[in-house]
């Protein structure tokens, strides 16, 4: 078993777009829902995402700030192979517009229809601890 640098892994998740946000709910359960980095994947320990203040991810994280991602794809180490990387991390809410500006994308339009100046959007940004990953042949761990 050979450990990757966080630079290695990177580049082996640059494909890997969509990632399972997963939060403690207000019971305590685990939850999870889907997330897209938008074409954002030049991963080095952070992730960020957008939602609107008001929704129930953003209160998870308010309540509980540690959640875990969990990414999945074809973009594997060897010959195609499946990826899956897990991250355990810290979760931060950003409400400046400004910082917003270097993780848009045009995409994210759809979804917010007035840009970084939709109302209650914010960016969630998740500074790993720990990462994961397997791809059939070989799995690792990284501290972040």
């Amino acid at each position: 078993m050979a450990e990757l640098t966080l630079h290695e892994l990177s580049t082996r998740m640059a494909n890997l777009d969509f990632a399972m946000l997963a939060t403690h709910s207000s019971d305590r359960a685990m939850t999870a829902r889907p997330m897209s980095n938008n074409s954002d994947v030049d991963y080095a320990g952070d992730s960020y995402f957008f939602a609107y203040d008001d929704s129930r991810k953003v209160a998870d994280i308010r309540r509980q700030p540690e959640v875990c991602l969990s990414y999945t794809g074809a973009a594997g180490m060897l010959g195609g192979s499946p990826l899956f990387v897990a991250v355990d991390g810290h979760a931060e809410l950003i409400d400046d517009a400004a910082q917003f500006e270097a993780h848009w994308t045009k995409d994210l339009d759809r979804y917010f229809p007035e840009g970084i100046d939709t109302p209650g959007v914010v960016m969630i940004k998740i500074h790993a601890h720990r990462i994961r990953y397997w791809d059939g042949s070989d799995e690792g761990e990284l501290q972040a």
